[in-house]
């Protein structure tokens, strides 16, 4: 099995945006976001991320919109709890994918 490619983000590189909550709102994030188990930066990004490319703002060629009529529903249902996961359970999902996929190569 080839090592997947590490991204190119971190913490130190990206870009960072002060926001000012109101009261009780840092709380239910944090809540939502154990519940989801990632950290409340991974949940915030995901909410902002899935909030734009449902409205269109991201021009992001390479990201698949989830109105997009070439998706089929268990496609939709796929990307969409894909783009629920933190960072982490997505890069270990795709290298148990990568790893069935090699092990059917082998069976072959």
């Amino acid at each position: 099995m080839r090592p997947m490619k590490q991204a190119v983000y971190s913490s130190r590189t990206a870009d960072k945006f002060v926001v000012r909550l109101p009261d009780g709102m840092r709380e239910r994030i944090a809540e939502v976001a154990r519940n989801h188990h990632r950290s409340m930066n991974s949940e915030i990004i995901a909410r902002l991320e899935q909030s734009l490319l449902q409205e269109g703002a991201l021009d992001d060629d390479s990201a698949m919109r989830l109105d997009s009529p070439d998706l089929t529903l268990h496609e939709r249902e796929l990307l969409q709890r894909f783009r629920q996961l933190a960072h982490r359970q997505q890069n270990a999902l795709i290298a148990l994918i990568a790893l069935d996929t090699e092990a059917s190569k082998d069976e072959d």
